[in-house]
């Protein structure tokens, strides 16, 4: 049996790595059942006009990711910690965020999902310089949305989020829902090897040509956990944040009923999701509210089982033996809306967004992929393993031959011609072909938008989002107005799929 979040990658498929063995369970006892799941936090700074300051270093750390005899991982990461800190803030506030680089690279900081003036967006030369190691560069925006996102490189993405470069970011909403606790897990992967380091595989054309640089050890807040200690009758708004590379995660909560409340930092109605499972693209986030029904000494298991036949236990809720109270809330649970201007359907543009190239692109209709890929990037067999250690990313992170595409273009670089001018203040259709064999989550800087239709049907609850996740050969259909000046990034957050060509610019002018 194999052990919470250790992932099993068969020997057959010829990874060019070792793969990291997986351990006992009495390997993760260490944090016991009161181990609480909430990034690093740093104190509240001091307020002044509604500015809240903070200070990230991004350097080299070393992180307990697995526990037990093994050795501390090296890791990058922000002030030290995997994740880095949780960054909060209250609707409506502004943000001073001075991050400097202790690296011996460049790189930068991206929101993901805040709407940020275009200078301040983190996309190395087409918003800003690259902080140069050594250098400080200070951020500054208002935070006009409530909801979940987080923050991370796109200088050399793949590798520096790949080596653990990425935090919360999460602002409060200026009249919350009544909550018991309000709990962050920040999602993560990791390809490690036999003595829990990190692979220095990164670049490789198996995984830019396939699925991505998914890992075999998984982590909640940078940490391998048992349990997750709860009480009858509580109800809990869990914050999932999914900064993996590549990994999908398809959460199912095994005697509980979660309830989303918000995608992608934005409110939704309130709804369960499909068959009871969350599924999360990389970039993707969702808040779910939980209510703990269970009776105290019960126990029920979190499951990742997006790809098939990989299924795992990703941790267990251990119910304490005192109740918090003897039936669930019955209080409202509807999110205030956020301030996204609703886009005008009739007037808008219609613009068509195709993607393509990968692996097997035209050997693999849509309905092969199932509920998800096998682990590795890999389709099984042994299948391109002679690929592996070709194609590396050159040292400005692209690769040197594009594998994927938007409407024919492979991109080289984060600057280059946009493939869409938009008028400022405009409303847009998108509608987005995936026609390759495997699936992309779709990011657009500096905006949410509309999820209106997939595969020629409506959506039920027209969700905001700023990544949707396109399954192989699927279509789906966004809408949003183009409130915010300047060149934006549009790529795959698969970040291996990003680096070897599926990004574009959308210009709003």
């Amino acid at each position: 049996m194999l052990a919470p979040h250790v992932i099993e990658i068969d020997e057959d498929l010829n990874m060019n790595y070792k793969h990291f063995s997986p351990l006992s369970r009495r390997a993760f006892l260490g944090t016991g059942a009161g181990f609480a799941l909430t990034a690093s936090a740093p104190a509240w700074p001091a307020r002044g006009s509604d500015i809240r300051e903070f200070r990230i270093v991004a350097g080299h750390g070393r992180a307990r990711l697995v526990g037990g005899r093994h050795p501390e991982t090296a890791v990058w990461a922000y002030n030290g910690t995997v994740p880095g800190p949780e960054i909060r803030a209250r609707q409506g506030e502004r943000l001073r965020v001075a991050v400097e680089n202790r690296l011996d690279e460049e790189t930068t900081v991206h929101w993901h999902g805040v709407r940020v003036p275009n200078a301040m967006d983190g996309v190395p030369h087409l918003t800003q310089k690259p902080i140069a190691p050594g250098e400080t560069f200070v951020y500054e925006f208002d935070v006009p949305d409530a909801g979940t996102y987080w923050y991370h490189p796109h200088q050399r993405g793949s590798e520096q989020v790949g080596r653990g470069l990425s935090g919360p970011l999460i602002v409060e909403e200026r009249t919350a829902i009544q909550v018991d606790r309000d709990i962050v897990w920040v999602l993560d992967d990791w390809r490690l090897l036999e003595d829990a380091q990190i692979s220095p595989d990164f670049g490789n054309m198996m995984d830019a040509s396939h699925n991505g640089r998914v890992g075999n050890t998984v982590t909640v807040n940078g940490r391998i956990p048992e349990t997750f200690a709860v009480r009858s009758g509580e109800r809990i708004r869990l914050r999932l944040i999914n900064t993996a590379n590549a990994r999908i995660f398809g959460l199912e909560f095994a005697g509980h009923r979660p309830l989303v409340v918000a995608y992608d930092g934005q409110p939704v109605e309130s709804h369960e999701p499909k068959g009871g499972r969350v599924v999360l693209g990389p970039a993707m986030r969702a808040d779910v509210l939980l209510d703990m029904t269970g009776k105290p000494g019960d126990r029920f298991g979190v499951t990742d089982t997006f790809y098939d036949g990989l299924a795992y236990r990703l941790l267990d809720f251990v119910y304490e033996q005192e109740p918090l109270r003897q039936r669930p809330l019955d209080t409202p649970v509807a999110l205030a809306a956020n301030t996204m201007p609703e886009p005008n359907l009739k007037a808008a543009e219609r613009h068509e967004v195709t993607f393509g190239g990968g692996m097997m692109g035209g050997m693999m209709g849509g309905g092969m992929m199932g509920g998800g890929m096998m682990g590795g990037g890999m389709m099984g067999g042994g299948m391109m393993g002679g690929m592996m250690g070709g194609g590396r990313i050159d040292p400005r992170g692209m690769m040197h031959n594009g594998i994927w595409t938007i409407n024919g273009v492979s991109a080289t670089g984060h600057v280059h011609d946009p493939f869409l001018n938009l008028k400022l203040g405009g409303s847009s259709v998108l509608v987005l072909h995936n026609n390759t064999a495997w699936h992309h989550p779709i990011h657009l800087h500096g905006h949410s938008f509309r999820v209106i239709g997939r595969n020629g049907n409506p959506t039920r609850y027209r969700e905001w989002q700023d990544t949707v996740l396109l399954a192989p050969r699927e279509r789906a259909e966004i809408a949003f107005v183009a409130d915010n000046p300047g060149d934006w990034m549009f790529h795959c957050h698969i970040l291996e799929h990003q680096a070897a060509g599926m990004m574009g610019v959308i210009r709003v002018i």
